[in-house]
């Protein structure tokens, strides 16, 4: 993700693209359905919303503290390059040395750049995180603490991160001074605030919604997940050096789900999205595109085949109707499925370079959240003569995931972004040349959107850290949150990462939520 500083590498590009799945087909009930019965009507009526953009609302550094005259290209470890003699430091007795904090980093740069990072810390003398590596060095002066942490590449590359607290003027949150360095030499400097990353205030583990049962995921990173033939195919990407790979649940029993199948590929072991039509299932991976398996036997898939063939990255996958749509680095590749295990590539919509990450897709138009280059809708009605249709873009985007449905007789698209200051845009797209923004919806803006599903009037969605969140939209004009589910627990295992927590879920009908969570596996939730 380009909000992240770790996605300076090309390495890292792929580690943190860990975005999940797309929304639903109409081959499915967690697709667009009809008025799922929330008694409103809307009459289509809205007044434009202004699109400002993901622009954090800036008010200059976050902290006083300041660097001394010459910090670019000095060492990695040396803590001398802050200057702390403008903070508070004795408002840092109260500033919290326990659990993790979500950071907000704004560059010294002008103008400004915002970053995120992750900061664990504790106190029992257990193994403490920043930026997701461990801390290798920590120093004190007087209440003022400094952390370093570095990751070392295979070809003897490095890129660390260097930290000094300053004040805590809302404890056990505080403020601070940072550097991000290359190869031991510090590139950018920036200041910080820290926020602890717990439930958000006033609210409990759920409301509206129950836990049914938790599965543990015991390879990768879970990130998708599809329910289909009694089964839930759990897909698991690379994460902290764990290989994923497809982990198959029998359903029958959703309080008491039993694991029938693990599957990993030795080199290829990075899968991101997960889809099924008939007796295919169709994977997406980092290195091999489409995996085609045979689910006939839905307890025991069978690798048929990689589509379209050689190495390429696919990220997400969709289908509706006879057509299977693929997110990959040559762009959206288009498969016709009328025969589902034999799929045949019709085209590839490519109007930019780049890897879009998601999209959706209903009746003759294409939906595609195209990353840093916006939100597209193009016409597919003839594969061979692909149009743009319209985009919306908006400053410091990334375009990461959308649902489409029919409101009022108009089309209506809820698209979510991901990175700081990201949250759900409500668009009318009944004329995609002329897109126009209707409703919002925001949580935190530390923490951004990963999925989500629409099922009539209700969106459910996958918010990472926020948990799952259920969204009343028979007004899209003004979304109302109707249920949560916190499936984020600050003591577990995460080293802060920031793509971390609930990746995907679906909403297959059976009367269950089956939930994709990075750290606790497949969840599965009802409604109360």
């Amino acid at each position: 993700m380009t909000w992240n500083r770790l996605t300076w590498t090309p390495l890292l590009v792929c580690v943190a693209a860990l975005l999940g799945c797309p929304p639903s087909t109409p081959d499915s009930p967690d697709a667009s359905t009809p008025d799922a019965g929330t008694g409103y009507e809307w009459d289509g009526g809205y007044v434009p919303l202004e699109e400002t953009g993901n622009t954090w609302t800036d008010t200059g550094p976050f902290a006083p503290c300041t660097f001394t005259t010459t910090p670019h290209g000095s060492s990695c470890t040396d803590f001398s390059i802050f200057d702390l003699s403008a903070c508070n430091t004795g408002s840092l007795a109260n500033a919290g040395i326990e659990g993790q904090y979500m950071l907000t980093t704004r560059s010294s740069d002008e103008p400004p750049y915002f970053f995120t990072a992750g900061l664990v810390l504790k106190s029992d003398g257990g193994t403490q995180y920043l930026n997701a590596e461990p801390i290798t060095l920590e120093a004190r002066d007087g209440n003022a603490r400094f952390y370093s942490s570095t990751r070392t590449f295979a070809d003897g590359g490095t890129i660390g991160t260097l930290l000094a607290t300053c004040e805590a003027p809302q404890a056990p949150g505080f403020t601070g001074c940072s550097a991000f360095c290359r190869n031991g030499r510090v590139l950018l400097t920036e200041t910080f605030q820290a926020r602890r990353l717990k439930w958000r205030d006033g609210e409990s583990e759920a409301s509206g919604l129950e836990l049914v049962s938790e599965n543990p995921v015991a390879i990768g990173a879970p990130v998708d997940v599809y329910v289909t033939k009694g089964h839930a195919y759990v897909v698991s990407a690379v994460e902290l050096g764990r290989a994923g790979g497809l982990t198959v649940f029998d359903v029958g029993n959703p309080s008491a789900l039993v694991k029938v199948k693990t599957i990993q590929l030795e080199t290829d072991n990075f899968w991101n999205g997960v889809w099924a039509k008939g007796d295919a299932l169709y994977v997406a991976s980092a290195s091999r595109g489409v995996l085609v398996f045979d689910i006939s036997t839905p307890a025991d898939p069978q690798l048929l085949r990689k589509l379209p063939g050689g190495n390429i990255n696919v990220h997400t996958v969709f289908a509706e109707g006879n057509r299977l749509y693929a997110a990959s680095s040559s762009g959206v590749l288009i498969f016709d499925i009328t025969t589902p295990l034999e799929p045949v590539e019709l085209n590839r919509y490519a109007p930019y370079p780049g890897l879009p990450h998601d999209m959706f897709a209903k009746g003759d138009r294409l939906y595609v959240n195209f990353a840093t280059r916006g939100y597209m809708v193009a016409d597919v009605s003839n594969p061979n003569d692909i149009r743009t249709l319209g985009e919306f873009t908006y400053p410091e985007q990334y375009s990461h995931a959308n649902a489409v449905g029919t409101f009022a007789g108009r089309t209506l698209a809820f698209e979510g972004g991901e990175g700081p200051g990201e949250h759900l845009r409500v668009l009318d797209v009944t004329d995609p040349a002329n897109i126009v923004k209707i409703g919002s919806f925001r949580l935190r803006p530390e923490i951004s959107i990963h999925n989500m599903v629409l099922v009539g009037k209700k969106l459910y969605v996958a918010w990472y850290q926020e948990g799952v969140r259920v969204l009343d939209v028979s007004n899209p004009t003004q979304p109302t949150q109707v249920a949560y589910y916190n499936t984020w627990r600050e003591l577990d295992s995460d080293p802060g990462l920031y793509f971390a927590g609930t990746f995907s879920l679906r909403v297959p009908g059976d009367g269950y939520i089956y939930v994709a969570d990075s750290w606790r596996g497949l969840l599965i939730l009802r409604e109360q």
